[in-house]
């Protein structure tokens, strides 16, 4: 059914474009969220921020918008889920292990 807006009246019309962003931003979180689901918390991803070298981490958390990353180093992250990739397991070394743990009031 197509809409004449034309014959709305400014309030209509502002109605209108309201709905539309609504509905804009609800796909766009739909489309986000599915991405976040193709990480686990836990799972080596790999993301690649600009003007840095690729870097490596672990996912800790999902966010509303983005899943935090805890790098190698230590670092927190928060990145768009559809900027990750999944990462190869590590190599193994002696005494390398990453481990995330939560800490009360964090």
């Amino acid at each position: 059914m197509p809409i004449d807006i034309d014959r709305l009246t400014e309030a209509e019309l502002i109605d209108l474009n309201n709905r539309v962003v609504a509905r804009l931003k609800f796909l766009s979180q739909m489309r986000a969220h599915a991405h976040m689901l193709e990480f686990r918390i836990g799972q080596r991803v790999s993301f690649q921020p600009d003007g840095q070298p690729l870097l490596t981490g672990i996912v800790a958390k999902y966010n509303r918008k983005s899943v935090t990353v805890v790098t190698e180093n230590g670092q927190r992250w928060n990145v768009a889920p559809v900027f990750l990739r999944r990462a190869e397991p590590p190599s193994t070394s002696v005494g390398a292990s990453a481990q995330i743990v939560d800490r009360p009031g964090k």
